[in-house]
């Protein structure tokens, strides 16, 4: 686990500006995927410092963004607006940790009721869900991702750096006491949880929640990753059949998004598998920041500010000409690479993980 604290982050790459002469639709991009999904972060800012993250000695080099730059409910709600009427059908908050947003329930409430909008998710840590899971589910928000990379309470408090186990897990309870949907996220590292991997399926399963597993990226300009840590997809499901029996594709295409899905038995796990089993093939997805930064990409530093063009006065023509010039914008896939190179130096805190 030291290893995976002692790195240096890196500042992100300034931005790029939109395409011209985009023409068509707006939400294609160059390899004839569509945008129907939009990742929305609500905040830069975390009250956990994971070590693979944010870690707590390094937390310091980090700008954190003055209020002034972050977007308002109102220019978020003329966002998704906009997106919708292009054709998007699900948003997800993210942050940092959408949670901890001053009015988060407000907005939620604003965002479900924009026309057009099928789904409005979110991805937690949990710490704040015991209390927050009923309010926002009752205003709108449908389902959630939580982080959970281990349940041995100690290990958990060091990876995290401020984490309570105890807090997370009842956080999961309040939000399936709330009816939404819950998936339990895990990031899988080699000599950290990869003894947990079963423990933590069977614990999702047990709630009526789905386990997944993510492999572990090179953010941060790769300066936060391990190699010596890394667990593949391959690895993963394996680990899981030696105990359940053998694991067969389940439907890839139903959640739109990036995880694959296996059955396992009669249960399910998910794994987001970008280093080993890409997907960028039919990625349908786009990122927007605190401060409206538009990414087409998460392995990408270019992004289009939104925020800029609205508070010059941009009509949502203006808007849309640029949201365009980002989709055509949009590579055929990531450059991460195994060893740790090929990332951007964006770190996953400022835009959403």
């Amino acid at each position: 686990m030291a290893s995976l604290m002692n790195r240096v982050f890196l500042p992100v790459l300034g931005a790029v500006q939109p395409a011209a002469g985009v023409s068509g639709d707006p939400l294609v991009d160059g390899f004839a995927r569509r945008i129907r999904y939009l990742r929305v972060s609500v905040t830069d800012r975390c009250n956990y410092r994971c070590s693979y993250c944010m870690p707590e000695d390094l937390a310091d080099q980090l700008v954190f963004e003055q209020k002034s730059q972050v977007l308002a409910f109102e220019e978020l709600e003329r966002v998704v607006g906009i997106f919708a009427k292009l054709g998007v059908r699900k948003v997800r908050l993210t942050g940092g940790e959408p949670t901890i947003r001053k009015g988060i329930v407000d907005l939620a409430r604003r965002l479900a009721a924009v026309p057009g909008i099928e789904q409005l998710v979110m991805t937690s840590n949990g710490h704040l869900l015991d209390e927050l899971a009923a309010p926002l589910a009752a205003a709108g928000v449908s389902a959630v991702n939580i982080s959970l990379d281990t349940l041995d309470a100690a290990k958990f408090a060091d990876l995290t750096g401020r984490g309570e186990l105890a807090r997370v897990l009842a956080g999961i309870d309040a939000a399936l006491a709330a009816r939404m949907r819950v998936k339990l996220n895990t990031v899988a590292l080699r000599g950290v949880n990869d003894d947990e991997l079963v423990a933590l399926c069977e614990l999702a399963w047990s709630k009526g929640a789905t386990p997944r597993f993510i492999e572990h990226m090179p953010m941060s300009g790769g300066q936060l990753y391990a190699s010596e840590a890394e667990l593949t997809a391959a690895q993963i499901r394996a680990a899981i059949e030696a105990v359940h029996g053998p694991s067969t594709p389940a439907d890839a295409g139903r959640d739109a998004g990036p995880a694959r899905y296996w059955r396992v038995g009669k249960h399910e796990v998910g794994i987001i598998s970008a280093m080993t089993e890409h997907f960028c093939d039919d990625c349908n997805r786009l990122r927007l920041t605190a401060t409206g930064a538009l990414h087409a990409c998460l392995g990408h530093d270019d992004a289009i500010s939104l925020r800029d063009i609205m508070r010059r006065g941009g009509s949502d023509d203006d808007v849309i000409a640029a949201i365009a010039g980002a989709v055509t914008g949009k590579r055929a896939s990531h450059l991460f690479e195994r060893g740790g190179g090929g990332g951007p130096q964006k770190h996953m805190i400022g835009i959403g993980g």
